[in-house]
């Protein structure tokens, strides 16, 4: 009786498992590798979600985004207000496009050019910013779902005999 105890005190005693302790140098325990796995997947949507939170924004930063708005209805409403210069005061409108006609040829480059690039760059910041929304959207929504449970498979034609005759026996 005394070897025996010995030998499971060893095995199993103080609270340990050696065989469970020794196989799991082979073999990773999956319980415990799923739940560093799903911790892990919480801290990274918890991480994503903080990196792309709404920040409160000052003064200055809704002056900027603001005076940043401004050139698209000032280019839109000057080209109308030319149109009603034109109808309204043709000797002024006259008196503009002679002025405009002064303008040398490279400046209307630069001005395209910085026109282009303006629109440009605004397009392309705020298509990232509607990116990154919708990835942000998109991660929370699936943290949010549940798992969902696999569906039993169909029984085409009765392919399963066993499921067959045991449908026969309920029925």
């Amino acid at each position: 009786m005394g070897l025996i105890d010995g030998v499971m005190s060893f095995l199993f005693g103080d609270g340990r498992n050696v065989v469970v302790e020794t196989a799991q140098v082979f073999r990773e325990n999956t319980e415990k590798g799923a739940i560093r796995a799903a911790d892990s997947k919480t801290e990274s949507l918890e991480q994503f979600a903080a990196e792309f939170a709404m920040p409160k924004r000052g003064l200055f930063d809704r002056l900027i985004d603001g005076l940043n708005r401004m050139p698209r209805p000032m280019l839109a409403l000057g080209t109308i207000w030319m149109f009603v210069t034109a109808m309204t005061s043709p000797e002024t409108f006259v008196a503009g496009m002679e002025g405009i006609a002064l303008v040398p040829e490279p400046l209307w480059w630069l001005m395209g050019a910085i026109v282009s690039f303006y629109f440009g760059a605004r397009h392309q910041a705020k298509g990232q910013e509607f990116q990154r929304s919708v990835a942000l959207s998109l991660a929370m929504a699936q943290a949010a779902r549940p798992a969902k449970a696999p569906e039993p498979a169909s029984d085409p034609a009765g392919a399963n005999a066993a499921l067959a005759d045991w449908r026969a026996d309920d029925g």
